[in-house]
């Protein structure tokens, strides 16, 4: 009789939690998760967060947040620092003494421009989008097509270009040596007052180096502040993770994979062609391949994408949601012309609802948290 009565009791415990929250279920096992089940899942340490869709063979990390640069203001006063910061700021990079480096990367913009293109010697046009400097020193490459594997090489195209700042490396060593404050400068940071090129791009990597995003909401959210973000963004960061398949590219601590991709954005042949990575290695795979962006401060950063021709979220989003294959060659077009690109198959229809992609957009809106401006220094005029 007992066994029977404890029997009954059992069954009636277990009918009864058949109504409680799933909140303590795991998502995937749930067949129909409401709104809020989804939520709760994300309200709790990331290694039990409901895991990522990730294709097959792509080598993805988890997010992870940024702490605010505790050393920032002790980096600035380092010598090689001041110097680095000095030369960033000084048009007398430019043989017109008007452009320097901050004209395009500009600290008041998130350390772009916030045009199309860049602007710079005698008003010319480059033909790319300005990438922010923020986070320089985590990428494993630099400019959109990755032409360049260190800061310091990374420097010596925007200065020589004629489009841009327009002075020839050995004429710029030459002036700055006729600047009696620029040699204190370099004596403090190297030894002694020599002035080269090499110094001046080892400086000016230095500096770049301490120009970081500062924490978001998205972070005090991964650091365990649940509240910090809207149930509507947090969905928003399960969809990135889920149905948008974001994270194939987008992933890690700056959200970047830090490799190349073509998302259909070639204009193979049309205005606005661009061959991306192909110009670097010249391989007819490479065709349209351009680096993937970190996502982080997103809306001080607009407009996006390599041309700049993108300046509204959900119109990037409503891009990836129609799978970018449209202009794919055919099977015969691709055999008479090999260079002729192909969209990532990571890439595919996505189908996300107006909820979805207003919740995507949300998130996606959320990493930004970089409120500090840098005044401009005051460099050597003689």
């Amino acid at each position: 009789m007992k066994k029977i009565v404890l029997l009954g009791v059992a069954a009636v415990i277990m009918f009864l939690l058949s109504f409680a929250p799933k909140v303590n279920r795991e998502l995937l096992d749930m067949q129909d998760p409401t709104f809020q089940d989804i939520v709760n899942s994300y309200k709790k340490a990331i290694s039990k967060w409901p895991k990522p869709n990730i294709e097959e063979g792509v080598n993805w990390k988890e997010f992870s947040s940024i702490k605010r640069d505790s050393n920032y203001f002790k980096e600035q006063e380092k010598p090689m620092v001041i110097l680095g910061k000095m030369l960033f700021f000084d048009p007398k990079l430019s043989s017109s003494n008007q452009i320097s480096c901050s004209t395009c990367h500009d600290p008041e913009m998130g350390w772009t421009d916030r045009r199309r293109v860049s602007l710079g010697n005698d008003h010319l046009h480059g033909t790319r989008n300005t990438i922010s400097i923020l986070n320089i020193a985590q990428r494993q490459s630099f400019f959109w097509d990755g032409r360049s594997l260190t800061l310091e090489d990374q420097a010596i195209s925007p200065i020589a270009a004629h489009h841009e700042m327009n002075m020839e490396p050995p004429l710029l060593s030459e002036k700055l040596e006729k600047i009696k404050g620029y040699k204190k400068l370099f004596k403090d940071a190297y030894g002694d007052d020599k002035i080269n090129f090499d110094r001046i791009t080892k400086a000016l990597a230095e500096f770049q180096k301490t120009v970081k995003s500062q924490p978001s909401r998205f972070d005090q959210f991964l650091d365990g502040k649940y509240d910090a973000l809207t149930d509507q963004e947090i969905y928003g960061m399960h969809i990135f993770r889920t149905k948008a398949a974001c994270m194939n590219c987008h992933n890690g601590q700056y959200l970047s994979d830090e490799k190349f991709h073509n998302i259909g954005l070639t204009y193979y042949k049309r205005q606005y062609e661009d061959l991306g990575l192909y110009n670097t290695t010249k391989k007819p795979e490479d065709v349209g391949k351009f680096r993937t962006p970190q996502l982080r401060d997103l809306l001080l950063t607009r407009p996006w994408m390599h041309n700049g021709l993108f300046d509204d979220l959900e119109g990037v989003v409503n891009m990836y949601n129609s799978g970018m294959h449209m202009i794919d060659p055919s099977a015969e077009q691709k055999k008479n012309d090999l260079m002729y690109p192909v969209t990532d198959p990571l890439l595919k229809k996505l189908d996300l609802t107006k909820d979805e992609t207003k919740a995507l957009v949300l998130f996606l809106e959320s990493m930004s948290g970089t409120k500090f401006k840098m005044r401009r220094p005051d460099f050597p005029t003689e």
